[in-house]
């Protein structure tokens, strides 16, 4: 009988003394935070203004710090759509229960694909983004966000009712569109005059495919693998005849074959695919 049976394997073992190292070593900075924070506001060195000012200082790079490290543990882990959703409820409540903004969420389907944590962080990032630039557009009263799953993408949206003067080339969205670049996705904005703007977002749920080489993904006979290694070592159709004991017009015949199963347009862009 197997006495290991039930027992956690190593990795799993190692993994839990990580995440409890993670949470001890967050759970530090929290404190130390806390610490500096009460150390301010107790100072009898600053009057109530310059401690208030120094208490957000410390407060907003904790933050910063803070979601840098936990967003990295979840960048690992799945979160199910409707919980992702619900933690993007709680990061706006503030601007909502100290504010003047009516934000409507319509929910994603409860039975939605769950999310790779680094897309349910980069589309909470996004949409907080998308609010707040919304926001210091001005005259925005109202903002719609709806999350959606296709099976393969998640599909945010964001509209406002403000002055319909946001475009996808605004500072204001580009880390929203910087990010949707880094994830394969797709930016889209709309805006209407004194009618409000209308953010549309879409974030692969799956890695893109890898690249292979080029010998890998087209296939290719021996003689125009050998053709194509000398063109990539620099050789000259004179010089490939040589070392081949072939014609040139046989090299040439090698070259545009290539080009065509390349579907590249010049010697260079066919050399850069194969490299």
């Amino acid at each position: 009988m197997d006495d290991s049976a039930g027992l956690p394997s190593p990795a799993s073992r190692q993994f839990v003394v990580d995440h409890a190292r993670v949470v001890a070593e967050l759970a530090d900075r929290h404190a130390v935070t806390l610490e500096s924070l009460l150390a301010v506001l107790r100072s009898p060195r600053v009057d109530d203004r310059a401690a208030r000012a120094m208490a957000i200082d410390l407060a907003a790079a904790a933050l910063v710090s803070l979601r840098t490290q936990t967003d990295q543990q979840r960048s690992a882990i799945l979160e199910p759509v409707v919980g992702a959703f619900s933690r993007l409820r709680n990061d706006l409540r503030p601007l909502v229960r100290f504010g003047d903004l009516d934000v409507q969420f319509i929910e994603p389907p409860a039975k939605g694909r769950a999310l790779p944590g680094e897309v349910a962080h980069a589309a909470r990032a996004m949409v907080r983004t998308a609010v707040l630039a919304m926001v210091d557009a001005g005259e925005t009263r109202r903002v719609r966000i709806q999350w959606d799953c296709d099976g393969l993408n998640l599909l945010v949206r964001i509209r406002d009712d403000g002055r319909g003067e946001l475009s996808a080339h605004d500072d204001s969205l580009r880390p929203i569109a910087e990010n949707v670049a880094a994830l394969d996705g797709r930016l889209d904005v709309s805006s209407t005059p004194g009618w409000g703007s209308d953010l549309s977002i879409t974030l692969p749920l799956d890695p893109p495919a890898p690249v292979l080489p080029l010998e890998e993904s087209i296939e290719l006979s021996p003689r125009e693998r050998e053709v194509l290694q000398l063109l990539v070592n620099g050789g000259r159709n004179q010089e490939i005849a040589h070392d081949l004991g072939i014609s040139q017009n046989t090299v040439k015949f090698h070259v545009s074959n290539l080009l065509r199963k390349a579907g590249a347009r010049t010697r260079a862009e066919l050399v850069a695919l194969a490299r």
